[in-house]
């Protein structure tokens, strides 16, 4: 089933369902109000949940709405954790290669992740209100997971059971906060502003064989300022899949139900064409296009986003239809809001 959250005036706003093709919307009131409820009790709410998708995509929901993203906040507004890993290593050897520098042997066996903000997510159409275009600002397009409870300990395997739903993210960067936050040993902090989610929320099942062991197998699009930079496919070169993110918090602590993951960067490899290395399906964030072009040409070419820019970030399933809604947003000054 397809989830999302209307903006009501509240902070979690009002929890619908939405059917398959994105093209109508019921509330769920009467079952729940709000996303995190389900997540709690999802054994019970989830089933009464998918009899009334069953019925909107029948045709047979009395009280059925068009949907609009531009309605929607972060399918979970809030939650009790955001943490965002970085599982295609792909990126992470770009950004050392560009700067002259080895992957430490332990980044292929041992995830890298961050902890970020989960009191404030921004909706898929809301701008992204940044202080200053000096602080370097970068989209990065990325898929995330919601769970149930897992517990301490859990395995990979165990880890993936505990799944409740997919998404998408924009985890904006500021990246020209990164090198000295970084520099005091604790991590991103003021260069990681709100991310954004996708207007829809979709459960694992109805991803189909495109969702395998963890893995997305489908392609990610990321438009700016209305070109289409990046193609990435999701599924063969995530080095961790999500049952593994997951399992990395659960070394040593439990993980409870409203919880999102996100894979960092979807990236993937160049090839060499003619003696060059290039990159034919693009970038998701523009940082990873810096170093590419940075390992071509000994510099970086391509600015950071300005104030008015554009960044849509959507996923089609192998029919041409779009399985989460797009994330369309703006990047606006303060004085703009």
């Amino acid at each position: 089933m397809k989830l999302a959250t209307y903006k009501d005036g509240s902070r979690d706003g009002q929890l619908v369902v939405v059917s398959r093709d994105l093209g109508t919307a019921h509330y769920a009131t009467g079952i729940a109000s709000r996303l995190q409820q389900v997540l709690d009790d999802w054994g019970f709410l989830a089933p009464q949940l998918q009899d009334l998708y069953d019925q909107l995509n029948a045709g047979r929901a009395p009280h059925a709405f068009p949907f609009e993203p531009e309605r929607c906040m972060a399918p979970l507004p809030r939650a009790y954790q955001w943490a965002d890993g970085s599982a295609y290593i792909n990126h992470v050897e770009l950004v050392r290669k560009a700067r002259n520098a080895e992957v430490p042997e332990s980044f292929y066996t041992d995830p890298l992740m961050y902890q970020g903000g989960s009191d404030d997510f921004l909706g898929p159409c809301d701008d992204v209100v940044v202080p200053s275009e000096a602080m370097g600002i970068d989209f990065e397009a990325e898929i995330a997971v919601v769970t149930g409870d897992v517990k301490m300990g859990a395995t990979p395997e165990q880890a993936l059971d505990g799944i409740r739903l997919v998404m998408l993210a924009n985890d904006v960067s500021l990246r020209n906060l990164i090198p000295a936050e970084l520099a005091k040993g604790f991590g991103f902090f003021q260069s990681k502003p709100a991310t954004a989610f996708s207007p829809v929320a979709v459960t694992p099942d109805e991803l189909g064989d495109a969702w395998e062991g963890g893995r997305l197998n489908l392609t990610l699009q990321s438009t700016w300022n209305g070109r289409k930079v990046g193609m990435c496919d999701a599924g063969p070169e995530m080095t961790f899949h999500f049952g593994q993110l997951i399992a990395h918090i659960c070394k040593t602590r439990n993980v409870r139900a409203g919880s999102i993951v996100g894979s960092g960067t979807v990236s993937n490899k160049g090839v060499d064409q003619g003696g060059r290395m290039e990159w034919p399906k693009g970038y998701s964030c523009i940082a990873e296009k810096r170093c590419i072009e940075t390992i071509q040409d000994g510099k970086p070419s391509t600015e950071f986003m300005k104030f008015g820019d554009t960044i849509r970030i959507e996923m089609k399933n192998k029919a041409g239809q779009s399985v989460f809604g797009a994330i369309d947003q703006a990047i606006a000054e303060p004085a703009a809001r």
